[in-house]
């Protein structure tokens, strides 16, 4: 199956604005600690904690800081109970927008969602008018030169759903969110080191944005969620033109 790498082109290209901005650390302690404190402090039992280390350990964080949120987490300190939420909403042109929370006082946190998406010109819905649309998956970027053959032997026991092969002759590895660490490590055992990986949410359909000043929109309201202080991660079924994004950069 071929195609185009559905998560990667607006989400990393503005992961490095993220590190510059400082917030990412911020979020990324939230999501050890919280991770840590619902499945406990041991990674390999924990597949969202991985998930979190390795997120973590991409973006530079040190393993010191990494360890000290987790004990945090793992021991329940008393006075940061954080709570998870999930707002939906749509963007300009109808386009679906789904923001990852974690917060100390929902009411502010859905009275900030809010605000932006009417900024934008969105609007927020109600529970279940788009996660319809997205689905959990970890993901795993190889870069170009990898066998399709050689990933599917180093990770058949680990049980991929899929193997992808994308337009710019990259792999892209597609596992449950349980398989995800079990497929990693075989990759790594067998020399083959992603290039870029994550467990997430993904639409099963996206919309194709091919104008400029649409993309502008959605980037704006986008940038604007991912700035508030509760808000962990930010997904979209908008899939920019790379023509677009190069127009934007």
């Amino acid at each position: 199956m071929a195609g185009h790498s559905k998560w990667a082109n607006i989400k990393h290209r503005k992961a490095a604005q993220d590190a510059k901005r400082g917030k990412i650390f911020t979020k990324l302690i939230r999501e050890l600690t919280v991770a840590a404190r619902q499945g406990g402090g041991e990674p390999a039992d924990n597949p969202r904690l991985r998930a979190a280390i390795d997120k973590a350990l991409a973006n530079n964080m040190t393993k010191d800081t990494i360890q000290r949120a987790v004990d945090r987490g793992a021991g329940n300190s008393d006075g940061d109970e954080m709570e998870e939420c999930v707002y939906e909403g749509y963007g300009p042109e109808g386009v679906a927008v789904l923001v990852e929370c974690l917060t100390d006082n929902r009411n502010r946190t859905v009275s900030d969602v809010r605000h932006a998406f009417n900024k934008c010109g969105g609007n927020l819905g109600t529970s279940g008018s788009v996660a319809f649309m997205f689905h959990q998956q970890g993901r795993l970027d190889l870069p170009a030169g990898v066998s399709e053959e050689a990933v599917i032997e180093a990770t058949l026991e680990a049980e991929p759903e899929d193997v992808v092969a994308l337009d710019d002759d990259t792999l892209e590895v597609i596992t449950s969110p349980g398989a995800y660490s079990e497929v990693k490590d075989a990759l790594a055992a067998a020399g083959l080191e992603p290039e870029r990986s994550e467990v997430g949410l993904f639409p099963e359909t996206t919309t194709p944005i091919t104008d400029v000043e649409l993309a502008r929109r959605v980037i704006r309201l986008i940038d604007m969620l991912e700035d508030l202080d509760d808000v962990q991660n930010v997904y979209t079924n908008a899939e920019f033109d790379d023509d677009v994004l190069d127009q934007l950069d």
